[in-house]
């Protein structure tokens, strides 16, 4: 994990009945559904407004997430997302992933920015890059 990382955002959120697979716990692929969901309520509250998105957006180089402990259904999942050192268009994030305050799963995910016309990166846009510092 990055040397220094910063809690920037911590989400709630229910475990569902359909999240489970047919092996009685939470299927592998809502793991990262709950990263991606810490995220973007991350970037709402960082950048409200969807006109705040229509020039600048993001996309995801990576993600990855390591499974300590299967997720049951009932509870709730508690999301800490971290951000580690800013590069020049990307965010590397950080996610563990708790029930009951013991950790079931970590990830990361490298966020990216994006010019929305050419689908190129750009430099994290500087109001965006303070908040984060």
């Amino acid at each position: 994990m990055e040397p220094r990382r910063k809690l920037v955002h911590v989400e709630r959120i229910p475990i569902r009945w359909g999240d489970m697979d047919a092996m009685g716990h939470v299927n592998n692929t809502v793991y990262f559904r709950y990263m991606e969901q810490t995220r973007i309520s991350w970037f709402d509250a960082l950048v409200p407004g969807e006109e705040a998105w229509k020039s600048t957006g993001i996309v995801i180089a990576n993600a990855t997430c390591n499974f300590k402990r299967p997720i049951n259904y009932p509870g709730t999942v508690d999301v800490q997302l971290y951000i580690g050192e800013l590069g020049g268009s990307s965010v590397p994030t950080f996610y563990e992933l708790s029930v009951n305050g013991e950790l079931y799963a970590d990830g990361a995910a490298t966020v990216v920015f994006i010019d929305m016309q050419k689908q190129k990166p750009v430099r994290i846009p500087q109001a965006i890059r303070e908040v984060l510092q």
